[in-house]
């Protein structure tokens, strides 16, 4: 159950990401190295990252975080 919640909340925030940014599902594909049709499956619920996928993920939003970081206006 837990993992299932994980899973969520990182789609989530994926999802998130890639409409701040104005990303199609294809350039979230290629920014991740995967099919644009696995990105769809993850988005839709019919499919879920797997360990590497999930990895790469995290990376992504972490360094989004951190360069968000870099220009907060205080």
């Amino acid at each position: 159950m837990l993992y299932y919640v994980y899973m969520i909340k990182l789609l989530e925030e994926l999802e998130e990401y890639r409409l701040e940014h104005k990303l199609s599902q294809r350039k979230i594909a290629e920014k991740l190295g995967v099919a644009y049709n696995t990105v769809n499956r993850w988005f839709t619920g019919r499919n879920k990252p797997n360990k590497i996928q999930t990895y790469h993920i995290r990376k992504l939003l972490e360094a989004h975080k951190l360069k968000d970081k870099h220009f907060e206006i205080t």
